[in-house]
């Protein structure tokens, strides 16, 4: 590495025995524990290329779009909590980058965009490619910074690592002066200093135990990001004393097992309208970790903002989340691992104290104290919930209309038959209707889908994920719209080495907007046909085994080929274009 380092020194004029500001960018990185970089190459950041070459520890995976590299490393923030890390040129590499720095803000991911810059001297005269980044980017990341100091570069970079995990995580952008990484940096690295959580208060817990013991009609939501193992064990230690129903916010399902006697459901797009009924029948909300977006809100008309009917205790680890929206009874900032470890704790009969100042009321004839008629009311709501939510997730009977492979047995048989620790991927559309209504997810960490809708997000999420936890199951679940978005992808899977399984679901169509074109302007299709390729011939010409799947009973058998093959699969699934969501078709 020396002799390479002094050959850059030579080829930048840099004195021997001080760095260039493209190695010092690499070296920041090693110190804060990068191991991964996703990018597509330019020639704006040569020198940040030419030091990766010199620095093993650090992988890089080049994408075919950089689209596709943000998708990559934005899964990867998901995956381990730690900044995603992406590489893209300036100009039209950065615009096309952008979707990803918007998944990483909606979804509250940890990632760092990097994107090169056109030379210092050249700013303001709209050169080759210039982009001013503080103005695209703005509004999409939590800090964007152009280093015009290569001596700066370590204190930029500790700063960026900081603030991409701190408080409600989410992206950094850093723009790179080509002609600043040819420049000497003489600063030592330094890296970013350890974050002490908030945790919550021990008043702020008898407080929330008061209102918990009081209760008849809990809810409790949970969602947000990096939910350690712990936290998901001490959440279903909590829900379990508590004897509380638990409902996971939009794609943020793998928070709890799903076979949990307390878990009631999914707060998403095609959500169980019992349990949309349940929301405003309960008395208390307890949401833990979640924005309460107009997602898992029904546009906020399930809960209608700023004041709510029931009380509402909100724990969010950014406090400018808390009153954003919704006016909270008790709102509370603290990570959701410090606060479900200090609620799990607590056994339930040590907080329902407060419930026997209603002892002598009676019901049904019956004389009982206010404690046991709350937890005798409570658990009879949670039965209620969970028996709602295994109604709503059993097999319909298939429609006798119903052409092509029904993808509610496709789900079902990955659901019975993947192990826990299996990682779905998918993006946005109708099909995905599919996956989060009939798929257990049962560990965590193991659902990969954007909350801001993007599509094809699911095949870069797939490689990420295969790339990242080497030997355990992958399954890309996509539309044939979704897929198309990046199919090049399958190069990247195949160049190093991710086995992965695709499920392309074929309806020939935009289905979520036809679903939408239908209720607003019934037999006028305009602009949502789709005219794809042969999937499975793309795929084996990728090197992936491959193959077509038109019959539901085919299915299993095209499932295990594909497994069995190892590597790289795809399965086209040829699904009835009429059968729109799983309770609806076009026409009804």
């Amino acid at each position: 590495m020396k002799d390479a380092i002094a050959s850059t020194q030579r080829a930048t004029g840099v004195k021997p025995g001080v760095r260039t500001g493209g190695r010092a960018i690499v070296d920041a990185l090693r110190a804060h524990g990068t191991d991964r970089v996703f990018c597509v190459p330019g020639e704006s950041y040569l020198e940040v290329l030419d030091a990766l070459y010199d620095t093993p520890e650090i992988e890089l995976i080049v994408a075919k779009h950089e689209g596709a590299a943000a998708n990559m490393a934005e899964a990867d923030g998901k995956l381990t909590g730690r900044p995603g890390i992406c590489m893209v040129t300036r100009g039209p590499g950065a615009t096309h980058a952008s979707i990803g720095v918007h998944i990483a803000q909606q979804d509250s991911t940890p990632m760092i965009l990097f994107v090169g810059q056109i030379a210092r001297d050249h700013v303001g005269r709209e050169a080759f490619q210039e982009v001013n980044y503080q103005a695209m980017f703005g509004s999409l990341a939590k800090w964007v910074v152009e280093i015009n100091d290569a001596d700066r570069i370590p204190e930029i970079l500790a700063r960026a690592f900081h603030t991409a995990v701190s408080g409600r995580p989410g992206p950094v952008v850093i723009s790179l002066p080509e002609d600043m990484l040819v420049e000497a940096c003489c600063t030592p690295d330094c890296v970013a200093t350890p974050l002490q959580t908030p945790a919550l208060p021990t008043d702020t817990v008898h407080l929330i135990t008061a209102a918990l013991a009081q209760s008849e009609r809990p809810l409790v939501f949970v969602g947000g990001p990096n939910w350690s193992a712990q936290a998901r064990h001490d959440l279903a230690q909590f829900a379990e004393r508590w004897d509380l129903p638990v409902a996971c916010a939009f794609r943020r399902q793998d928070l709890l097992d799903n076979r949990d006697p307390h878990y009631c459901g999914h707060l998403s797009l095609g959500m169980n309208p019992k349990l949309a009924r349940r929301i405003k029948n309960a008395d208390l909300i307890l949401a833990i970790g979640t924005r309460l977006g107009d997602i898992m809100t029904d546009g906020y008309s399930l809960l209608v903002p700023p004041q709510l009917p029931q009380k509402l205790i909100h724990i969010h680890a950014d406090a400018l989340e808390l009153g954003r929206v919704y006016q909270a009874d008790i709102a509370v900032q603290a990570t959701a691992d410090t606060a479900v470890a200090a609620l799990a704790s607590l056994a339930e009969v040590k907080a329902t104290r407060s419930g026997e100042t209603r002892s002598g009321e009676t019901r049904s004839g019956e004389t009982r104290s206010g404690e046991t008629r709350s937890i005798e009311t409570r658990s009879s709501w949670t039965r209620s919930a969970r028996a709602d939510q295994e109604a709503f997730s059993a097999v319909p009977v298939p429609s006798a209309e119903h052409n092509g492979v029904d993808l509610t047995a496709v789900i079902k048989h990955l659901s019975r038959t993947l192990p826990d620790d299996a990682v779905l991927t998918n993006g946005a559309g109708n099909y995905s209707v599919w996956l989060h209504r009939y798929y257990e997810y049962r560990g965590g960490r193991t659902e990969l889908a954007p909350t801001c809708g993007a599509m094809g997000y699911g095949l870069p999420a797939a490689v990420a994920a295969a790339l990242r936890n080497k030997g355990q199951s992958v399954v890309c679940v996509a539309g044939d719209g979704c897929f198309l978005m990046y199919p090049q992808e399958l190069a990247t899977a195949a160049e190093y080495g991710a086995s992965l399984i695709v499920l392309v679901v074929n309806n020939g169509m935009y289905g979520t907007i036809r679903m939408h074109q239908e209720r607003h302007h019934p037999g006028r299709v305009s602009g949502t046909r789709l005219q794809g390729p042969d999937y499975a011939a793309l795929a084996r010409s990728f090197g992936a085994y491959a193959e077509q799947v038109c019959r539901t009973e085919d299915f299993a058998a095209a499932f295990q080929r594909a497994q069995d093959a190892g590597g790289l699969a795809l399965l086209e699934l040829r699904t009835d274009p009429r059968q729109i969501t799983p309770a609806m078709r076009l026409g009804d």
